[in-house]
């Protein structure tokens, strides 16, 4: 079998040419010593197997990232036979300079010229042979998100070769040269010695102290030569070597202004891209309360007709009440959670393959800035409307611990997808979608005033956002149907599961005679935000699920028409409790993972507070309406 590692740039279209390669047959496993994923599947190339490895995306094999460090450890340490360059066609200038870095490293190499058709859109005509013959590894051309190509590439794993290189300025080839001569000494160099060479003179290879002593002068002399720190002599002979390259195989036809380009001028706008930013949320928000309230509609009575029915077939025992309650947790998932996720989940892949959520994110960096935050601090925020584990995952972009734990904190206060659920199904129905709305209103405010407050306390300076915009592509079926699957399958895999686990137990505890027994020991949540009894096990329960708590509730109260039994202010305060309490107990790990439990006990203890105060809030002013 073939060991194939992908690195590219990020927005390369390294994931999608991955997932092309693969479809949804992939494992994502931690790489040792880390939380950074590196996800792997398998794919037939010409009667044998071949195993994808699709590493964090890196622009440098020199940065101290921890994700870019995980992709330079892999590809030292992984075993690898062939390492696939997926370079951005478009950008292929600014990607030949990772190329030539991965050439250092002497594995067999094929570049893979990916997004061609916005090379040609740009104008850029590549002569393929003689980037070939400069380069010496095989080249090929892809258009992933279409399948372009594909069938190409995996015929090209057969002819990798290590990469041509090329030579330095003569001051830079005379310090690599005493640079290597001291790492011979070095016991149990397996280093391609001039990767080592390259990586030791930027500062970037860990030594024993001797040896960092005698690099020490040869660093200094060529610092003294330039006027610069070695790592950026390095840098900057990498970018004349890559334009030279560029500059003798690619040639710009004609570039056009089109509607692209147009469409950035209004999207991007410092004026306009607000309020369309703004109708672009309420359209999605609407969207998904018009299809799920729809489909809940459609869905609940059919199956409550075949719940009535097995009730009357079953009989009262206890065991007939477990086995109702689980078929209750059961059509609750499918007439309750998905009606509403289904379709947020397919409206938010729709505006991340299209290419306006990185817009999102460049509109909003000042308003970052403004709450003290880092401007990349927005990227976990807007995966957080998905899921909060990817978003406290996402926090890793942060170079600076403070941002790290502070975004992380405020990013699980976002409204995921299964909040969402909550919001739309509870509220948005039953109380109005204006009201529903209002609640995300409000979540935003918390959050900015939450995040105000807190970098007064940690006062950091902060640095500018660096954001790559790709351009604007027609989403592709299969991928989004991928990528909503790829999402979904956590609820359908796991939570549904413990939706249908925890009505049965539930229904159990109500046979058995117990429920009032475990209502009364948390009625420590439901009590002072004036809400029934019978609501403390889903508050305190939703710490699973977050749409947990909503089933629950149903089962809890023994009918779906909420309006019957609570009030509109009942539900209200139901909802902003959930809203802000305790994430899911997956968020809690992956914060557990990437801040260290003690941060993560105040994270929790935290969000508990606020849901609780914010719950009592809520009541006050129903109270008062």
């Amino acid at each position: 079998m073939t060991r194939v590692a992908l690195v590219g740039q990020p927005n390369s279209g390294k994931s999608t040419l991955f997932n092309a390669l693969v479809g949804l047959r992939t494992v994502a496993s931690n790489f040792p010593g880390t939380t950074v994923e590196v996800a792997r599947g398998r794919a037939g190339a010409r009667g044998r197997i071949v195993e994808f490895f699709d590493l964090p995306g890196t622009y440098s094999l020199f940065s101290s990232d921890p994700a870019e460090t995980v992709t330079r450890e892999f590809l030292r340490e992984g075993e690898i036979d062939v390492v696939v360059h997926v370079a951005d066609a478009s950008l292929l200038c600014r990607s030949l300079e990772l190329t030539l870095e991965l050439g250092e490293l002497g594995l067999p190499m094929v570049l893979c010229l990916n997004m061609m058709d916005e090379a040609e859109h740009k104008g850029l005509k590549v002569d393929m042979a003689k980037l070939e013959e400069k380069l010496g590894i095989p080249v090929v051309t892809t258009v992933a998100n279409r399948g372009v190509g594909l069938q190409g590439l995996l015929r090209s794993i057969s002819r990798a070769r290590p990469a041509r290189t090329f030579a330095y300025p003569h001051d830079l080839e005379q310090a690599l040269g005493k640079t290597r001569e001291v790492l011979k000494q070095a016991p149990a160099q397996r280093l391609p010695l001039r990767h080592a060479a390259t990586q030791a003179l930027a500062g970037r290879l860990p030594l024993s102290p001797s040896l960092k002593a005698e690099l020490e002068p040869i660093r200094a002399e060529l610092e003294r030569q330039r006027g610069e720190d070695p790592a950026l002599v390095l840098a900057d002979a990498r970018h004349a070597l890559a334009t030279r390259v560029f500059e003798e195989t690619v040639q710009v036809v004609h570039a056009r202004i089109t509607w692209r380009e147009h469409l950035d001028d209004v999207l991007m706008h410092r004026l306009l891209g607000y309020p369309i930013l703004l109708a672009t949320f309420l359209g999605l928000f609407w969207s998904v309360y018009r299809m799920g309230t729809f489909l809940e509609g459609l869905l609940t009575p059919r199956l409550q007709a075949v719940s009535e029915f097995l009730g009357h077939a079953l009989g009262e025992g206890v065991a007939a009440q477990v086995l109702l309650g689980a078929v209750d947790g059961l059509w609750a998932g499918a007439a309750i959670v998905l009606p509403f996720l289904v379709p947020f989940l397919v409206l938010l892949a729709l505006l991340e393959d299209v290419g306006y959520l990185p817009r999102i994110g460049f509109l909003l960096d000042g308003l970052m800035h403004r709450v003290g935050l880092h401007g990349k601090s927005m990227i976990p925020f807007l995966l957080g409307y998905g899921c909060s584990v990817p978003a406290v995952v996402a926090t890793r972009i942060l170079e600076d611990e403070r941002d790290r734990v502070l975004t992380a904190g405020l990013a699980v206060l976002v409204p995921c997808a299964a909040r969402t659920v909550v919001l739309l199904g509870l509220v948005g129905r039953f109380v109005g979608p204006g009201v529903a709305l209002g609640l995300y209103l409000l979540n935003a405010a918390v959050v900015a005033g939450a995040s105000w407050l807190l970098s007064r306390l940690v006062p950091n300076a902060g640095t500018g956002l660096v954001l790559e915009i790709p351009p604007y592509r027609v989403p592709q079926p299969r991928a989004v149907a991928g990528k909503v699957w790829l999402r979904l399958k956590g609820f359908v895999l796991v939570a549904w599961p413990v939706l249908v686990g925890g009505s049965a137990l539930l229904a159990l505890l109500g046979a058995l005679g117990w429920n009032r027994w475990l209502d009364a020991v948390v009625r420590v949540f439901s009590w002072p935000l004036g809400l029934p009894r019978e609501a403390g096990v889903p508050l305190v329960f939703s710490v699973l699920r977050k749409e947990l708590g909503l089933v629950l509730l149903e089962q809890a109260l023994g009918t779906g028409d909420f309006p019957a039994v609570l009030t509109r202010g009942q539900m209200v305060v139901f909802a902003v409790f959930l809203m802000f309490f305790v994430p899911c107990l997956a968020t809690v790990g992956a914060l557990g993972r990437e801040l260290g439990w003690k941060k993560t006990a105040a994270v929790v203890a935290g969000t508990t507070v606020l849901a609780l105060g914010l719950g009592l809030v809520a009541r006050a002013v129903a109270a008062l309406l």
